[in-house]
Formats: C-alpha cells, structure tokens, sequence
C-alpha cells in the first residue's frame, strides 16, 4: 500500500509548495514530501508534469436516483476521475429529490466504491418546491454535509432563512441557486441581441441579480453564511464584491463556460450551448474574469448536468445544462492560466482549495496526513475535445471540437490510480 510519485512539480497553494520534488503515500495517505525519497512500493515516475491536489467539484449533478439513463453515481465519478475531480458535491434535484435520510444513504452507500468522493447536498424544502422544509438533523445524520434547492431558487425566505441559521450550527454549508423565477418567465437563453435574432425568448441578466442580491442581504441581517452558485452576470460580481467589502459572509463560485463561452455561441442552435444561467454577454465574461482573479469569487465549479443526446435534439424544448467535469482543467487553464489572467497556483486554488474550505471537507491540500487524492497534469499539452470519448453517460459539452490547453494524465484517489490518460 505504498507509492512514489518522483519528479513532479508539486503545486499546492495551501502548503505554500511550487517545487519539484516527491510524494510518497502510504495507506491511502500523504506520508511524506521531499526530494531524494526511497520507497520499495509503485514508483511513477511524474517528470514533466505537475502534481495538485484533487480538485473539489462543489456543483454536480449525478442524476441518481431517477434518472440514470443519463448519468449514475458510478459513471458520474468516471467522468469526474478522468477530469482530476477527486471529491464532488452531488445536487439534490434528483428523483426523488434529496430530502430524506434514505436517498442520502442511498447516494453515499453507492459512492463507496466509486471513483471520485461523493458528498451531499439536501434539499431545503421538500421536492423542491418551497412549501414544506426538510428536516435539516434527519439529512444531516444521515451523511449530508450541504443544503441547497439547486435548480431552483427557495422562493419562501423564510425556510431559506431558518436553514441558514441552523446550518452553521451543524457544519452544513448553504449552497444558493440566485434566479428570480417572475423574471426569468420560462425564457430560455440570455435575453439581448442574440435572443432577438433567433426568436427566442430571454432570460434578463437582472433575474440572477436579484436572486443575488436577496441572498447577500439575508446573509447580511442574519449574519450568517451563504454560498452563491454558478455566477454569470457582472452586476451579480458587483453584488458579490460589495457585500465582501461590507464584511457579509458570503462565497460564490462560477462555471468554465462562463469564463470562456458567450451567448453568441447560441447562434449556431445547438442546446448543447444552453444552461441556466445563460450564456451572457462578453462584458460578462470580462468581468467574470475579473471577480475571479480579485477573489470576488472563490470557486470555480462545473454544473455537470448530463442530458441524452434526444433531450438535447429540439433547441428550444431541450433541458437546459451541460457536462464539465472533464473539461474543467483543460478549459480554465486554456482560458485563465495560458491568457496570463492568473497562475497555476492560484487555479489550484479556485478548483480545489477553496472549494474544500467551503465545504469543510478534508480536501485541497497535499499535507503530510491527508487523504491521497492527487492529480497529475501535463498543462502545455493539447487535445481536442472528442465528446464520444468522455466517460460518463451523456455527452452534451459546449466544448466538443474544441482544442484545449492542459491535460490530465492520472488521477490518485486515496492512495489509488482511479484514471490513467
């Protein structure tokens, strides 16, 4: 039970390392890091390429219970494996939704065996529909560590804000989908000109922001934690930036194709291009950008929302998401660490450390003691997105046909290799 990664440049913001040197694991555990180690166990030679701690994919959805034709707990952590996602948090707009102690254990007594961590993410209310509230201890005995009505908004404060005072107490994190449902109105891509010209009705940017916005100031008169979702608006950044400013406990993460796909990518009428949030406008991918570099936003995660190649036929009735966990790396990489905006470093940071502070799991680090979850990369590598070959179910990625910077070549969960490129 015992390996030897040599020769890698080990990238780890949290243990302040940006070094060449050795890993030895032992036990499913980080034992030791240093230069010139000796071990009688597997030796991989990493020359040529960089070690980082597993990234943390806080926004997944696995489609199961209910709907694995699309995705399962076990494809779902294949795909994850093949994009350095070591630890994931799984949604709870599943079906049955995730609002009992049982669905709970049953996510979690699949996961075990599985390639990637799984964690859990309870519903708020029942069935997601702002009408009754889950019972927070029962979810959270049984193994729940998030609460969250993904998918949609919790349109009754109230139980949004009874959750986020009982959370903190019990070490949950309240995870926000921002999205003002009066004004969003069924649209279907962001509205401007892009949906003007192919007839299609529009999401306005000003229904995140005023999902947002209502987050940030109970957040602000409780003075209590919450964690923003999948931002895609500059006002939603502004938002975020001010209320950080005031000292309002708030976190927020974005989507790779939010930092790297406009809404003109809508023009080519593939809903492989649709997700909620749209795809915004240039100003807002600049300054999407910019909230990440300015730690605005503290996480970057991918909204995997795998969907059948026939739900994603009809542009305008398709569901809307797409898979990203393989292409997370490569895409931020491409778009954030090759462009100069930031470092390696601090990519790392956004993908796997911060997620983990959020979550208050035991990720993100690369510590003597902690869990061997730990990706090796080659990013000055190239490849082109080939959707038949990813590794979960479905194959609906915005950026098939793509040629990407940065690519995953093995990944170590718990001391073992759970993918090999």
């Amino acid at each position: 039970m015992e390996m030897l990664i040599k020769n890698a440049v080990v990238v780890s913001p949290a243990d302040k390392l940006n070094e060449k040197t050795d890993i030895l694991i032992k036990d499913g555990v980080i034992a030791e890091i240093g230069s010139g180690i000796t071990s009688d166990g597997e030796i991989i030679d990493a020359d040529g390429l960089c070690a980082v701690p597993g990234f943390v994919d806080m926004h997944v959805h696995l489609r199961d219970p209910g709907q694995t034709h699309k995705e399962d707990i076990i494809t779902g952590c294949k795909a994850a494996a093949a994009g350095g996602v070591t630890s994931l948090l799984a949604m709870p707009n599943t079906n049955p939704t995730t609002d009992s102690p049982e669905i709970v254990k049953y996510i979690l007594d699949k996961a075990k065996d599985a390639d990637s961590r799984v964690y859990v993410a309870a519903s708020v209310t029942k069935g997601l529909k702002s009408e009754e509230p889950t019972d927070i201890d029962a979810v959270k005995s049984a193994g729940a560590i998030a609460l969250t009505d993904d998918g949609r908004p919790v349109e009754n404060t109230k139980y949004l804000s009874d959750a986020m005072k009982k959370a903190p107490k019990l070490g949950m994190t309240i995870v926000a989908h921002c999205e003002d449902l009066f004004l969003a109105d069924g649209g279907k891509i962001n509205e401007g000109e892009v949906s003007e010209k192919l007839g299609v009705k529009g999401i306005p940017a000003g229904a995140e922001d005023c999902g947002t916005a209502r987050e940030i100031a109970l957040a602000a008169a409780l003075n209590e934690p919450i964690h923003i979702c999948h931002v895609s608006t500059k006002t939603s950044v502004a938002l975020i930036r001010d209320a950080k400013r005031r000292g309002v406990k708030v976190t927020a993460e974005t989507a790779p194709h939010y930092v790297s796909l406009t809404d003109r990518e809508l023009l080519r009428g593939d809903a492989d291009y649709r997700m909620n949030p749209p795809l915004r406008t240039q100003a807002d991918v600049d300054e999407i950008i910019n909230g990440l570099c300015d730690g605005t936003l503290d996480a970057i995660a991918t909204d995997h929302a795998p969907h059948t190649p026939e739900e994603k036929a009809d542009f305008v009735k398709a569901p809307n998401g797409s898979i990203g966990m393989e292409t997370s790396f490569a895409v931020c990489n491409t778009y954030l660490v090759k462009t100069g905006k930031m470092t390696l470093s601090q990519l790392v940071e956004k993908m796997s450390v911060n997620p983990a502070r959020i979550l208050k799991i035991n990720a993100g680090t690369l510590s003597v003691g902690a869990n061997a979850d730990v990706v090796l990369i080659n990013p000055d590598e190239e490849w082109t997105v080939d959707a038949g070959k990813l590794h979960g179910k479905s194959k609906n990625t915005p950026f098939k046909g793509r040629t990407l910077t940065g690519k995953v070549k093995k990944t170590i969960l718990g001391g073992k290799v759970v993918f090999e490129d």
